[in-house]
């Protein structure tokens, strides 16, 4: 089960390319996505949250990374199991304990969630996003590439992101030369 109180933020971050990849065929986030607006983008938004949650294959790449209590899904363990290479980091499998056991096994606080991918991580929060920051390489393309979410290429990102319930803000552009704009989808606060 996924949070359900009201307190808690959980926020996807993602950066995909012109049709909707987050990584190439093999399954490795190429450099043509590591633009560095994005990146600053991406650093400032991890450094606002309590608990980074990721796949196995997915990583930051950041300075400050290792600093980070982090979540990392797998179907490795059979529960929750510590991280040799991270006193800060902690393996989950959902199948075998709950979001909310993972997050106490963690620490607290943990009232600002930062989701990073990959697909199959994305879409276990599709319907508790309180915000999805998606960032679009216009100039990138990646065919046959690994797609943000599954139901990418039949669907556009924005298009899954709006049957979830979640609506767009305004494009903030991050890098006018390239064309690189991130826009934060908000879900709303309802009636």
């Amino acid at each position: 089960m996924l949070p359900t109180s009201r307190r808690r933020c959980v926020e996807g971050y993602a950066i995909v390319s012109r049709d909707g990849m987050l990584a190439n065929a093999a399954g490795v986030m190429p450099a043509s996505l590591m633009l560095e607006a994005d990146q600053r983008f991406f650093e400032h938004g991890l450094d606002s949250v309590d608990v980074v949650v990721h796949g196995r294959h997915s990583h930051e790449r950041q300075p400050r990374s290792a600093l980070r209590r982090r979540l990392i899904l797998t179907r490795q363990v059979a529960g929750l199991a510590a991280d040799p290479s991270g006193a800060k980091a902690l393996f989950w499998n959902p199948a075998g304990a709950s979001f909310e056991q993972a997050l106490a096994a963690i620490g607290t606080p943990n009232e600002r969630v930062g989701v990073i991918g990959g697909t199959d991580v994305f879409e276990r929060f599709l319907d508790h996003y309180e915000v999805f920051h998606l960032s679009r390489a216009p100039n990138v393309q990646l065919p046959g590439g690994r797609p943000v979410f599954s139901e990418v290429p039949t669907r556009t990102p924005e298009e899954v992101l709006a049957a979830h319930g979640l609506h767009p803000g305004q494009p903030q552009m991050l890098d006018a030369a390239t064309g690189l704009a991130v826009v934060s989808w908000l879900r709303s606060s309802g009636p």
